[in-house]
């Protein structure tokens, strides 16, 4: 899985590298605030692709003795970093368009720049496909960051296209600047998305509900063997899902049936749910005149042989 993840960074990285030089000489070129407000999304891309390479490498490292509970997190950090990256171009975007829309000089050889535009939403199409299919199938934060970037990069890129159109047929150059206060609207979105994804995991937020609910669900199926189970907490690092909880069990039972009970619930966590970590807690069941404690005890009895032979 490892492999698959670098394999994937990797190559966001070759792209965006070649489509941030060719919209930088572009830009430059032409003189659109929009495409300098493509490259420089391209090149938060980048910097993106490359903290999702070494994020990925980072979190897939075993356990060790200064990090017992693994590096999964290495990936919430490359994206919240990814995220406050993206902050920072959005805001030095929105700087340059006002001062194009103060100044109000005209863009030149727009025929580059609509070209450049289109090779940019074909390529980071197909790019952010791929990425999106690696990330699902690996569970990678980092990768799903990428991907966001890339996918907010389409929308962007196609907006900028079609602005350059409007400005060549109707000849407002106006619109050259809005286009790009409008692209950096759309990646202050993308930012806060990334973020809000991200930095939940490293303040140790619970996993979605609907996780929560499965697990619970699962948990339920197996309440024929136990007391009732409660402090159920889930949380997630990078990839990996923790799950720790208290199981009451029949204060007959023995510890060697107890033991059996929670090995069979971890099993059926990491098999059906993928959870990758299982804590559990067993407590003996202190009601009185408990039920299950009481069936417990009968089934124990019956399991006895009809004679016992006294020393």
């Amino acid at each position: 899985m490892a492999t698959r993840k670098t394999r994937a960074a990797s190559f966001s990285i070759a792209s965006n590298s070649t489509l941030i030089a060719m919209k930088t000489v572009v830009g430059f070129v032409t003189g659109s605030v929009s495409i300098l407000a493509e490259a420089i999304h391209s090149t938060l891309d980048l910097i993106a692709a490359v903290i999702a390479f070494f994020g990925v490498k980072a979190s897939d490292k075993p356990a060790d003795i200064d990090h017992p509970y693994g590096h999964g997190k290495w990936e919430n950090v490359s994206g919240t970093v990814e995220a406050v990256l993206i902050f920072v171009a959005a805001i030095w975007i929105i700087y340059e368009a006002v001062n194009r829309l103060i100044g109000g000089s005209a863009p030149e050889m727009l025929e580059w720049g609509v070209v450049i535009m289109g090779i940019s939403v074909v390529a980071n199409t197909l790019v952010s496909r791929y990425l999106k299919k690696i990330a699902h199938e690996t569970d990678s934060v980092a990768l799903e960051a990428d991907a966001s970037h890339l996918t907010t990069d389409v929308i962007t890129s196609a907006g900028v296209l079609v602005g350059l159109v409007l400005v060549k047929i109707t000849g407002w150059v106006i619109l050259d600047p809005i286009v790009a206060l409008l692209v950096a609207l759309l990646i202050i979105k993308a930012a806060w998305d990334i973020l809000n994804k991200s930095f939940g995991a490293l303040v140790d937020a619970r996993l979605p509900k609907e996780e929560v609910e499965a697990i619970t669900s699962l948990i339920n199926e197996h309440t024929s063997k136990l007391v009732e189970f409660h402090n159920l907490r889930t949380r997630k690092a990078g990839s990996y899902r923790y799950v720790d909880l208290h199981l009451v069990m029949p204060k007959t039972l023995s510890v060697e049936k107890s033991h059996a009970i929670c090995d069979h619930l971890e099993q059926d966590l990491k098999d059906k749910l993928k959870v990758d970590y299982v804590t559990i807690h067993v407590e003996p069941c202190t009601e009185e005149n408990c039920p299950e404690c009481q069936m417990s005890c009968k089934k124990r009895h019956s399991e006895l042989p009809d004679t016992v032979n006294m020393p």
